[in-house]
């Protein structure tokens, strides 16, 4: 007992020493330089404990430095003939801001900062430039003709929109870059042949589900249907994504069988008498036991090919096993049921079952490949 409580003990110390570090991080950050994660640390700190001399100490001492070290950044950035100057400018007021903020919902700090200071005025007539930087920045990328510029210009155009709403004719362009920056992968999903009375139309809707939730308009990366594409009149394809299933087979059926005998010692089997007096006979039993295993076995091999749009080149090209094996178990025994084993007889009872349809059984062996297709198709477009 003495020891579970040194240990929890020790735990609890440890854990007071990480929380006090963590919390008096101001300081540090005070004393290698960087001012305003110095005041945002404190801040947070005096939230919990509105009297904790370190961190008023180190706010008192970092709050001035902070704002210098932000008016003249934007200063600097303003006079300077550097791209998104008024970009840079308007995000150093907005770290002036962030602190005044965050001082202001903080009633301990404001016994060291009695009057934080804002830029919100000095902002506003920054933005027309800022977004007229980001406007041309966009325009200039987007004429370059490339996916990576035209991803550049989108969020170019992106900035210049959220600094003036409507700015010029950025929503088109907006809709432009986002176009030219958008790789199209019609995705062609080979049916499974009539021939076989079976349906690969819940799998390949699940696949469709993955790909239209995952890859929404917030990416650079759009999946279309066949039947989407042309109803959208979509000109070129960049990629096209066939999966089909190579080769499958459902419902083969096993059954094994096996015989054995089994005995159990010192069973009582009766009574006899002796000098008057019942006694039990005790004797060995035994019992023919057969078991019965019944494996019905699904299995497939589905094929994805990625290949260019325009030159047809195969970017990738991968093969994924799937199986699936439904089991029925059954007994039968001829002779002392007292020789079998709590687990034999419950065997015993139970009867042959009937397996799934076939359907059924071609839905289950798709679930190891879909989890398999998946990531590989999440893989290959991660770095697009």
């Amino acid at each position: 007992m003495k020891s579970g409580r040194l240990l929890i003990s020790l735990s609890l110390i440890i854990a007071a020493i990480l929380h006090l570090t963590g919390c008096s991080s101001g300081k540090k950050a005070y004393e290698r330089g960087d001012y305003y994660e110095a005041v945002m640390r404190s801040v947070s700190r005096l939230r919990q404990n509105p009297d904790h001399s370190k961190s008023l100490e180190t706010l008192k001492n970092a709050y001035p430095l902070a704002v210098e070290f932000f008016e003249t950044q934007a200063k600097n950035d303003i006079a300077s003939n550097t791209n998104f100057k008024w970009k840079n400018a308007i995000q150093s007021y907005n770290s002036i801001n962030q602190m005044y903020e965050a001082i202001r919902q903080c009633p301990g700090c404001m016994k060291v900062v009695k009057s934080p200071v804002n830029y919100y005025t000095e902002i506003g007539p920054l933005k027309e430039k800022a977004a007229d930087e980001s406007y041309n920045a966009g325009i200039e990328a987007l004429m370059k003709g490339n996916r990576n510029d035209a991803k550049r210009a989108y969020f170019n155009f992106a900035d210049a929109q959220n600094y003036v709403p409507g700015f010029k004719d950025v929503i088109e362009y907006l809709d432009k870059a986002k176009d030219e920056a958008t790789l199209k992968v019609v995705v062609e999903q080979i049916p499974v042949p009539a021939r076989y009375n079976l349906s690969g139309g819940f799998f390949q809707d699940k696949i469709e589900e993955f790909l239209h939730n995952n890859y929404t308009e917030q990416t650079f990366i759009k999946f279309y249907t066949p039947e989407e594409a042309k109803s959208v009149s979509l000109p070129y394809a960049d990629h096209i994504m066939r999966i089909q299933f190579d080769d499958f087979t459902v419902g083969n059926s096993v059954l094994k069988e096996k015989e054995e005998v089994v005995t159990r010692d010192s069973v009582k089997v009766g009574e006899a008498k002796v000098n008057g007096k019942n006694i039990p006979v005790y004797n060995t039993v035994k019992a023919k036991f057969t078991t019965y295993r019944k494996e019905v076995m699904s299995a497939g091999l589905l094929s994805m090919v990625i290949v260019d749009g325009k030159t047809n080149g195969v970017l990738t090209h991968r093969k994924f096993n799937g199986e699936y094996v439904w089991v029925s178990q059954w007994a039968r025994f001829n002779g002392d049921d007292r020789a079998l084993s709590d687990q034999q007889l419950s065997l015993c009872k139970l009867r042959e079952q009937q397996p799934p349809v076939p359907q059924d059984l071609f839905l289950e062996f798709t679930k190891p490949i879909y989890n398999q297709l998946i990531p590989s198709i999440r893989s290959f477009y991660q770095n697009y």
